[in-house]
């Protein structure tokens, strides 16, 4: 019998279906402990199978993200008050160079690989949250607060401690839940250690297709997924 890993990985859309290479598709974030969606960027498959979903996040892509209910970003609020002021969204253009995602078959975290411009291989950065849950139109998850930056060098370290901390405080994250992120953490840290997968496959060499486009944020990048496996 699959496991619900397996499940959530290989009913995308329909049983047995995996997206092609030069697909869009949407990679969404809920609001912690809410129904809607804060953070959502459109990406291009790069790869999709029972091993990993590689996509690519274009500079310039237009995006969804969180803000203060003023507009200003999220980060302009000190920390003990982030997490319970009034929010909103905005649409914004990711700035910057583009972004690799991967993410493995029920993983309770993704990791991603930035660049300097040139192509100057920058990091991994592996971010916590829940296993990807996919639809027809892309996957979803929830954002754990706390991350790990891994360098070329193999060095790392955590990130968003004291993020993950408060959202504990503001009740955000139960102690249950807590203690699952923190063992993500410790599965993702072995990873790192025995340089496993994805950080041996030589991601950090690949390149985009240069015929793709930016995709376009759809004008129903909130809707409620016809299709979600769990």
């Amino acid at each position: 019998m699959a496991d619900d890993g397996a499940v959530r990985w290989m009913e995308a859309g329909g049983p047995g279906r995996h997206w092609a290479p030069g697909e869009r598709i949407l990679w969404r974030y809920r609001e912690n402990g809410k129904e809607r969606f804060h953070i959502v960027r459109p990406v291009t498959v790069v790869r999709d199978d029972h091993e990993v979903l590689a996509v690519w996040m274009a500079p310039g892509t237009e995006c969804v993200k969180p803000v203060l209910a003023d507009g200003r970003p999220v980060h302009a609020e000190p920390l003990g008050s982030r997490y319970t002021a009034p929010r909103s969204i905005a649409l914004d253009r990711w700035s910057g160079t583009g972004v690799l995602k991967l993410a493995r078959p029920g993983d309770p975290w993704s990791v991603w690989l930035f660049w300097d411009p040139g192509w100057q291989f920058k990091n991994w950065y592996v971010n916590l949250e829940t296993p990807l849950l996919r639809w027809d139109g892309g996957v979803d998850s929830e954002d754990h607060f706390l991350d790990i930056c891994v360098y070329p060098d193999r060095s790392w370290d955590w990130r968003d401690e004291d993020e993950f901390a408060q959202a504990q405080r503001d009740g955000l994250m139960g102690a249950q839940l807590a203690e699952r992120v923190r063992e993500a953490g410790r599965s993702a840290m072995a990873a790192i250690r025995a340089w496993d997968a994805p950080f041996s496959d030589g991601w950090q060499h690949w390149r985009p297709d240069p015929a793709w486009s930016v995709p376009p944020l759809p004008e129903d990048w909130d809707r409620t997924p016809a299709q979600v496996t769990s």
